[in-house]
């Protein structure tokens, strides 16, 4: 019991810091300013986490955050409303996209 409490004692004293994802080469990103939903009705997409000023779309894929870059709202909110978001991410965002039309550029 008191094991239990201890633990939950420094859980409670921990310093609470802006939520981050790893890219892996890319770094990481503050979600801070991204709208961020766990999945639930997919197999493949985890959750969906949306920055609309930047247009920034980050995709949790069995585990690994994959970003696009000028994703306008539509197609974001047409992910979302996909009767497949695996089939969605596969057909517009990896393959149509391949193009460069998300891709993210640095400077």
């Amino acid at each position: 019991m008191v094991r239990a409490a201890t633990l939950l004692l420094s859980l409670l004293a921990a310093p609470v810091g802006p939520e981050t994802v790893d890219l892996g080469r890319r770094g990481r990103i503050d979600l801070s300013t991204f709208e961020c939903r766990d999945i639930n009705r997919s197999t493949m997409v985890q959750r969906v986490c949306y920055d609309a000023a930047q247009r920034a779309l980050l995709v949790a894929v069995r585990g690994n955050y994959q970003q696009y870059c000028g994703v306008p709202l539509e197609t974001f909110d047409a992910l979302m409303n996909a009767p497949s978001m695996s089939i969605f991410v596969n057909r517009v965002l990896r393959i149509a996209g391949a193009d460069g039309r998300y891709a993210c550029r640095t400077s």
